[in-house]
């Protein structure tokens, strides 16, 4: 599982060849979320509201690398 952003309280990762849609994890010591690439939308799982303005704007900020990702790794 290849850590992509490391915000201390909690990581974003890809895992290689996972399941469509091109998502990607959030996870924290007590919660884990799956959040759609295509428009940083969680759709399974939860984040913290402490957490989730921060994540959600990463994602979103950086659509274009992860979708390349997604694509070279499935």
């Amino acid at each position: 599982m290849p850590v992509l952003f490391n915000a201390g309280s909690y990581v974003i990762a890809m895992y290689f060849e996972d399941h469509n849609p091109p998502h990607i994890h959030v996870v924290g010591p007590d919660f884990e979320a799956l959040v759609s690439i295509r428009d940083a939308v969680v759709f399974r799982g939860s984040i913290p509201a402490r957490f989730s303005r921060q994540a959600l704007a990463w994602i979103a900020e950086n659509r274009d690398d992860l979708v390349s990702k997604w694509n070279a790794w499935h």
